[in-house]
């Protein structure tokens, strides 16, 4: 759509440059600079940070119909929050409407700024300048004149490069949706701004010890498996191990063992005598402890790489963000005195986001019954109507595996195996399923047929996929929902937001929260009215169901079997600590 659909707004193209303050990761922002191009009068802004910070509010606060522009306006958000200053009202974020653009296609030159401006054919500084200025920024101050001058002027190229990609990408642009997904930069900003409480002591001992506490990790739990040999994992003793314990394990075509992460995971939920060797897999493969960014004063902070996955999702890194790490490393989570946080999750989101999409009628009264799993049990006729969770918790367990794994795709081979039950049962239930909910299934296969002829999909909100011949077709069907399930989470967010609500963080398609002690029960109230008022909003005016659980100092953030583990760690490092003391 061309950019007449805003006639008489002014774009103003705005760049930032900043770096952490005194140049820790984690610790909040510090801007340097900003230089700004309006696109009407042609006036360029050029200010220094220490004129920025003496101001009252942006220099754009007359300007009632501004559209602000950047690329990855998060950042930019990011330092209007360090200095104080309002919310611009529209936001146009060049990036995210670049990954919309290709979402799905391979790019040679990325999906940074400079890779937008070489997929259109357009100039761009060189890679090696724009490191160099980086440093400098990074490397903070005192700078002399020269280095000002040096920063701004690379500042306003970023800026002259704002402006020939916003004239190739108008004719592209899907607005007004574009500006909705602007605005959830605010959101971003004040997440990345706030970050998630830390026990910041604790978590130093931690990374102190820590070569130590996974020594001793794997001699304590391989007493139970024997799997581990001079500290290396081996797949032939695991193998064995399996045998005496009867446990039919996934292979790969070669035959070998699939020993990836997510098959742990799934094994672990069928077999919990797994879940201790899978965290302990977990901790000694993926994890850095000592790469979590967490600032001076104890609050975990970092990029959450907004709309990085094809459903438009935000992928923060697995070592930067806590709740990226091995779920027991979760206990790091504690609120700060007098400031209890609370984590606010959707209650089966994609069972209801499919019930209300596919407007099957029986799915979506399994949905609103509180509990999807045992109502498709009682609409199965496997259990009684006046069943209960207590009372036939079995039947309801094999019916919830069989939802969970229609929503990962899962065949009757392992849903046989999560459910430890004969393939033949495993077909019944999946059978079943396409039965009972019949409409949801024709409206899935639809949806499936249209995106494989089209070679494209979107949300109702307008976050595309581009298909291409090498995706997996379960990541097609599961598509609408994951996708749609995340613009939920940014239309709760931008709410929340509006409604005065303190994000810490997003936790996949949750949230976490903060509130002063007094008022934190209001708060989660306000959250959840915006998660379902989000939900009716996208979905046709059906409402989604949401959890939430408050947590206060000294209480920390552990769930399930993560907090048996979590306790096994916490008894090592007090073992290593009292032998350093004794040496």
């Amino acid at each position: 759509m061309s950019l007449d659909y805003l006639t008489g707004y002014e774009f103003i193209l705005v760049d930032f440059e900043f770096r952490q303050q005194g140049g820790i990761e984690g610790n909040p922002v510090e801007v340097i600079c900003m230089v700004s191009y309006n696109c009407t009068t042609g006036e360029y802004k050029r200010i220094w940070a220490e004129e920025l910070y003496k101001m009252d509010d942006n220099p754009f606060i007359g300007l009632p119909k501004a559209i602000f522009v950047a690329f990855y306006a998060s950042a930019e958000m990011g330092c209007y929050n360090a200095l104080g200053w309002s919310w611009p009202t529209y936001i146009l974020d060049l990036y995210a409407e670049f990954r919309n653009l290709t979402n799905g296609t391979t790019l040679s030159f990325g999906r940074s700024l400079l890779g937008a401006l070489q997929f259109f054919g357009l100039p761009a500084i060189e890679s090696i300048h724009k490191t160099e200025m980086r440093e400098l920024a990074l490397r903070g101050s005192p700078f002399t004149e020269n280095e000002k001058q040096l920063l701004l002027e690379y500042c306003q190229s970023d800026v002259d490069s704002l402006k020939h990609l916003l004239d190739a990408m108008a004719p592209l642009l899907d607005l007004p949706r574009a500006l909705l997904r602007g605005r959830y930069n605010i959101a971003l900003a004040i997440m990345e701004s706030t970050g998630v409480p830390i026990d910041f002591e604790l978590y130093q001992e931690l990374c102190i010890h820590w070569d130590s506490i996974k020594t001793k990790l794997i001699e304590d739990i391989n007493q139970d498996y024997g799997v581990y040999l001079n500290g290396t994992f081996k797949e032939a003793l695991f193998e064995e191990y399996l045998g005496k314990q009867n446990i039919r394990w996934s292979r790969l075509a070669s035959g070998r063992l699939a020993l990836d992460d997510e098959t742990f995971k799934t094994m672990a939920k069928t077999f919990p005598i797994l879940a201790p060797l899978r965290n302990l897999r977990d901790s000694l493969g993926k994890m850095r402890l000592n790469a979590l960014q967490v600032g001076l004063d104890g609050r975990n902070r970092c990029l959450l790489s907004p709309f990085s996955s094809i459903t438009g999702r935000n992928q923060p890194s697995t070592n930067k963000f806590v709740f990226g790490l091995s779920k027991w490393a979760r206990g790091l989570v504690q609120p700060k005195p007098g400031l209890p946080i609370a984590y606010i999750d959707w209650s089966q989101q994609e069972f209801g986001i499919a019930a209300a999409l596919s407007n099957d009628d029986n799915m979506k009264a399994a949905y609103m019954s509180g509990d999807p799993y045992l109502s498709f049990a009682k609409q199965a006729g496997a259990v009684p109507q006046y069943a209960t969770k207590n009372s036939h918790n079995a039947e309801r367990e094999q019916y919830k595996q069989c939802v969970l794994a229609t929503q990962y795709g899962m065949g009757a081979d392992a849903l046989a195996l999560r459910i430890k039950q004969p393939k033949i049962r495993a077909k019944q239930l999946l059978d079943m399923h396409r039965r009972i909910y019949c409409k949801f299934w024709d409206w899935s296969d639809n949806c499936y047929n249209h995106t494989v002829s089209a070679n494209r999909v979107s949300t109702l909100y307008g976050w595309n996929l581009h298909v291409q011949s090498d995706i997996n077709p379960r990541s097609l069907r599961n598509f609408p929902m994951q996708a749609n399930a995340s613009e939920l989470l940014r239309i709760a967010c931008i709410l929340m937001v509006e409604n005065g609500i303190t994000l810490c963080a997003p936790v996949h398609d949750a949230v976490l929260i903060q509130a002063p002690e007094g008022f934190i029960e209001k708060h989660v109230v306000i959250a959840q009215a915006c998660m379902s008022l989000a939900s009716q909003k996208l979905l046709s005016g059906f409402a989604l169901f949401s959890d939430a659980k408050v947590l206060r100092y000294p209480q920390r953030f552990l769930e399930g079997d993560s907090a048996e583990f979590w306790e096994k760690v916490m008894t090592i490092l007090q073992t290593v600590q009292c032998e350093e003391l004794a040496s």
